[in-house]
C-alpha cells in the first residue's frame, strides 16, 4: 500500500470515529425529542364516557376536565405515562425487587431484600378482591397510560440507554407503588425492635432502654404529654469496643404539615400547610394536576405517577395534607423451632411447616431465591442469640391498600367527613391533618393500626404460644383523634403526638426527637392572624434550637486545650446566630461534631451495622441518649475502647480537626455548612452515565436548613412539595415543587419551578392560563 493510500485510508478511519459519537448524538437527540410528551391536538381514546380536556399551563401542570371520575382517572394515566413512565416503572420494580430486570445485577441486592415481601402476588390477590366501582377506575387508570406509552413516538430516553423496552402497565402495578410508599416510609425490618434486642444483648436491657428511648426533653406532642427521660443504668456489660468508622450523615426526618382554624384567618375559612421530605430526583415523586368533574369535583394538588388519586391539596370543601406518623407497624417475631423437627416451628394452633417459595430473580442472568414464610410473614433474619425472627407487618395483610377511600376523600366536604374517610384508608400509617371552610381543623392516624394484646410491640417477642400477637385493628374510636383544639392549632412533624393510654394503643415506630415539632409550635403560638405567606415563612424557618446543646458540648471540650487549631473554632462558634444558614462555620462546626459524636458512642456500645443492612441507631434515639449521657458522664458507661469521656469527645474535637483539615484544606472559613449541604437533586441514571447530568439535572445549588429545623433538608432528601391552601380560596394557594412535571428533558417545561423551591420564592398553586390544550375523544380508532 502506497503512503498516500494509507493516508487516505487513516483519514477516512479518522473521518469514521469522528462521525460515529456525533452520529450516536443525533440519534439519541432525536430520541429526546420524539419522547417529549404530546401537548396538543385530539387523540381518540376508547373507552370514554365523553370528551376529557387537558389544558396544560407554562409550568406543564393540566388541568384535567371529565365528564365522570373514571375518564379523569384515564387522562391522568395518559399524562402520567406520557411524562412520567420511566420513574413508574422504577417504582413498581423496586416494590416487587424486580429492579435487575431494568438496571442489571448491580440492583440484586436491594431486590433479594425486597422480594421477600412478595409485593407482587399480594398486589394480585388485592386486584381479584377489589370492589367492582374501585376495580372499574382503577382499569380506566391503567388503560389510559398503556393509551399514554404507546402513543409518545419513541419511549423515555432511559431504555435506549439502559438497552431495555418497557414493559405495559397492570392494574397490580398500581398497587405495586403503594407498596414501594410503604417501603419508603416504614422501611422493609422492624429495625427499632432488632436493634433493641441487639444492645440487650450486648450491653443489657437497662443500657437498650437509654439507648433506644421512647421520648425525652424534645417532645411537643398534642397533648401535652411528657415522656419520661430515659434512666441511667448502673452500669453495663463488659464488652469490647465495637468499630467505628466515618460519621454517619443519615437523611433526616423531615415532613411537616399543621393547621390554624378560621378564627386566626382573614376569610374564616381553615388554613392548611404541608410539606412532605422524600428522597429527591429528576423528575420530582409527585405530579401536579388539577382535576375537575364537573358538579362532582374540583380539586388541586399533587397525585403519585402510577396510582390516580389526588394525594394531597384541596377541594374548595377541605385542605388535607399528610405525614409519615411512624406507629408501630411492624414487629419481629421469634420463631421457636420443634426440636428434631427441621423446617417445623410453633405457633398457636400447633407446629407449623416454614413455606419456602422459589422466587426467580432476573438480571443479565436468572437466579433462584429461596423466600421463606411463616403465618406471621417472612423470616428476616437471626437474634445474636442464633433464633430467627420473622417479620409481622400491615403491608403483608390482605387489606394493606384501599384506593377507593381516596376517592372519597377528594369529594369530602368537612373535617368529621374527612376524619371519617382518614380511619378507612389503607396505606403506610400518616399524620392526617385536614381544615374545612367552615374554618374547622382536624388531626387523626391515617391508616390500619394494630390491635396487640400480650406486650406493648417494643421488643423483640414470641408468639408461638398465643399470649402475645394482632388481634385485628384498632376501631375508629379507638384511634386517637383532635378536632378544633382551644388554640385553634394543629401541628404534626413526625414526632410524638399523644402520649399515656393513646401512645400505648398505636406503639412506637421510630419516631423523631420532637425538636421540629416544637419550632412549628411555638411559631404557630406566637402569632394570632395568618396568610399563607406566614405559613410559608415557617416552612423556610432555618432555626435550630436543638444545636444549642452541642454547641455547649463542643465549646466545654474546646475549652480545655490551648492549642491554636482548636482555639480558632471558638470565634465562629460564639458568633452563631442560632440557624442553619448556609454560609455559617458555626453550625456546620455543630453539627459535624453531633455526627461524630453519636457514630462513635453507637459503634462503641452496639457496634457497626448489622449485616442485614440495618441501621444500628437513628439520630433521633441517639439526640436524648446522647443527651443524657453527656449530662452525666457516668464512669461505668464510658463507650468501650475510651479511657473517660474527656478523652472520648477529644477523640471527636481531633476527627473535627481533621475534617476541617480534609474538606476545606485547613482554612476555616471555607468549613460552612453551605458547602457541605447541597440540593443534590439528580436523575436516577446521571451519576452513572458520565455528561447525563447536564442534560437532566439543575444547577446544584446550597440550600439552607437541616434536621431539627422546620426547614428539614439533606443531601438528596427534603420537602418534595409545600403547599398552602385555604379551602375554597386556592386562588391564593402557594406552592412548590423541586424537579418540575416533566421526565423528559426537551419538554418545555422541563424543571420549570425549581429556582422557586430551591430560594423559597411564593408561587401559586392554581395552574396559570392556559398554554397548551389536548383533547381524548372517545372512540375506537387510535
Amino acid at each position: 500500500m502506497t503512503r498516500r493510500a494509507i493516508l487516505r485510508w487513516g483519514a477516512s478511519l479518522l473521518g469514521v470515529l469522528i462521525a460515529l459519537p456525533l452520529i450516536a448524538l443525533a440519534l439519541f437527540w432525536l430520541r429526546l425529542e420524539r419522547s417529549v410528551p404530546r401537548l396538543e391536538g385530539d387523540v381518540s381514546a376508547p373507552g370514554l364516557s365523553a370528551t376529557v380536556t387537558i389544558n396544560r399551563d407554562a409550568n406543564g401542570v393540566p388541568t384535567i376536565s371529565g365528564r365522570t371520575r373514571a375518564d379523569v382517572a384515564y387522562a391522568t394515566g395518559y399524562v402520567h405515562a406520557q411524562e412520567r413512565f420511566f420513574q413508574m416503572d422504577q417504582l413498581r420494580r423496586a416494590a416487587a425487587g424486580e429492579l435487575g430486570e431494568l438496571f442489571g445485577s448491580a440492583a440484586l441486592p436491594i431486590d433479594r431484600q425486597t422480594r421477600s415481601h412478595l409485593f407482587r402476588a399480594r398486589a394480585r390477590f388485592l386486584i381479584g378482591h377489589m370492589a367492582p366501582a374501585e376495580r372499574a377506575v382503577l382499569k380506566a387508570y391503567v388503560e389510559g397510560v398503556n393509551r399514554g406509552l404507546s402513543d409518545l413516538r419513541a419511549a423515555p430516553f432511559e431504555y435506549a440507554l439502559l438497552r431495555r423496552t418497557p414493559q405495559a402497565w397492570r392494574a397490580e402495578d398500581s398497587l405495586l407503588v403503594v407498596y414501594a410508599m410503604y417501603l419508603d416510609l416504614q422501611h422493609g425490618t422492624p429495625e427499632l425492635e432488632l436493634n433493641r434486642a441487639r444492645a440487650a444483648a450486648r450491653l443489657g436491657p437497662a443500657m437498650a432502654e437509654l439507648l433506644y428511648p421512647l421520648g425525652g426533653e424534645l417532645d411537643a406532642a398534642l397533648d401535652g404529654s411528657i415522656a419520661p427521660v430515659p434512666l441511667l443504668p448502673a452500669g453495663m456489660k463488659p464488652v469490647p469496643a465495637g468499630k467505628s468508622g466515618p460519621p454517619i450523615e443519615r437523611p433526616v426526618k423531615g415532613s411537616n404539615n399543621w393547621a390554624v382554624g378560621g378564627r386566626l384567618t382573614a376569610t374564616g375559612a381553615a388554613m392548611v400547610a404541608n410539606d412532605m421530605h422524600l428522597r429527591l430526583s429528576v423528575p420530582n415523586i409527585w405530579y401536579r394536576a388539577r382535576l375537575v368533574v364537573p358538579g362532582q369535583l374540583d380539586a388541586i394538588g399533587v397525585t403519585l405517577p402510577g396510582v390516580f388519586p389526588l394525594v394531597v391539596g384541596s377541594n374548595r370543601h377541605i385542605a388535607w395534607g399528610f405525614t409519615d406518623a411512624y406507629v408501630d407497624a411492624h414487629d419481629a417475631v421469634i420463631v421457636e423451632p420443634i426440636e428434631g423437627e427441621p423446617g417445623w416451628y410453633r405457633t398457636p394452633g400447633g407446629p407449623r411447616r416454614i413455606v419456602v417459595r422459589p422466587e426467580r430473580l432476573c438480571a443479565d442472568i436468572c437466579r433462584d431465591l429461596l423466600v421463606r414464610q411463616t403465618i406471621w410473614g417472612p423470616i428476616i433474619g437471626r437474634l445474636p442469640d442464633g433464633r430467627q425472627v420473622a417479620d409481622r407487618w400491615i403491608a403483608h395483610d390482605s387489606n394493606a391498600i384501599r384506593l377507593a377511600p381516596m376517592l372519597e376523600l377528594e369529594k369530602a366536604q368537612t373535617v368529621a367527613e374527612a376524619i371519617d374517610v382518614a380511619h378507612r384508608l389503607a396505606l403506610p400509617n400518616e399524620n392526617f391533618i385536614v381544615g374545612d371552610a367552615q374554618g374547622h381543623i382536624g388531626w387523626t392516624i391515617a391508616g390500619q393500626v394494630p390491635r396487640r394484646f400480650g406486650w406493648d410491640g417494643r421488643d423483640v417477642a414470641s408468639w408461638a404460644d398465643g399470649r402475645n400477637g394482632w388481634a385485628g385493628y384498632l376501631r375508629p374510636d379507638e384511634i386517637p383523634t383532635i378536632i378544633d383544639p382551644p388554640s385553634g392549632r394543629l401541628w404534626t412533624a413526625n414526632a410524638r403526638v399523644v402520649g399515656g393510654a393513646a401512645l400505648r394503643r398505636i406503639g412506637d415506630g421510630g419516631y423523631d426527637d420532637g425538636s421540629r415539632a416544637r419550632e412549628i409550635g411555638l411559631r404557630l403560638q406566637a402569632r394570632d392572624r395568618f396568610a399563607e405567606r406566614d405559613m410559608l415563612f415557617i416552612q423556610l424557618d432555618t432555626a435550630s434550637p436543638r444545636a444549642r446543646f452541642w454547641r455547649g458540648v463542643l465549646l466545654k471540650t474546646l475549652s480545655r486545650h490551648r492549642e491554636p487549631r482548636f482555639r480558632a473554632m471558638i470565634a465562629p462558634l460564639m458568633r452563631w446566630n442560632g440557624r442553619a444558614d448556609p454560609d455559617s462555620v458555626g453550625y456546620r462546626l455543630i453539627r459535624t461534631f453531633r455526627a461524630m459524636v453519636v457514630t462513635k458512642a453507637y459503634d462503641a456500645y452496639v457496634g457497626k451495622p448489622a449485616a442485614d443492612g440495618t441501621a444500628t441507631f437513628s439520630m433521633s434515639s441517639a439526640e436524648q441518649a446522647l443527651r443524657v449521657l453527656l449530662r452525666a458522664q457516668p464512669v461505668k458507661l464510658v463507650p468501650p475502647g475510651y479511657r473517660s469521656w474527656d478523652s472520648f469527645l477529644d477523640a471527636n474535637l481531633e476527627d473535627l480537626v481533621r475534617a476541617v483539615e480534609t474538606e476545606a484544606a485547613g482554612e476555616l472559613s471555607r468549613f460552612t455548612w453551605g458547602r457541605w449541604l447541597h440540593a443534590d437533586v439528580h436523575h436516577p441514571l446521571s451519576r452513572a452515565i458520565p455528561l447525563l447530568s447536564r442534560l437532566t439535572d439543575p444547577e446544584d445549588q446550597t440550600v439552607p436548613g437541616d434536621g431539627g429545623t422546620p426547614r428539614a433538608q439533606h443531601r438528596g432528601v427534603g420537602p418534595s412539595e409545600r403547599i398552602v391552601v385555604s379551602p375554597g380560596h386556592e386562588a391564593r394557594g402557594i406552592f412548590h415543587m423541586p424537579g418540575g412535571q416533566s421526565g423528559a428533558p426537551l419538554a418545555p417545561y422541563y424543571l420549570a419551578g425549581h429556582r422557586d423551591w430551591i430560594e423559597g420564592r411564593p408561587t401559586a398553586l392554581l395552574p396559570g392560563p392556559t398554554r397548551w390544550t389536548f383533547r381524548l375523544q372517545p372512540g375506537s380508532k387510535h
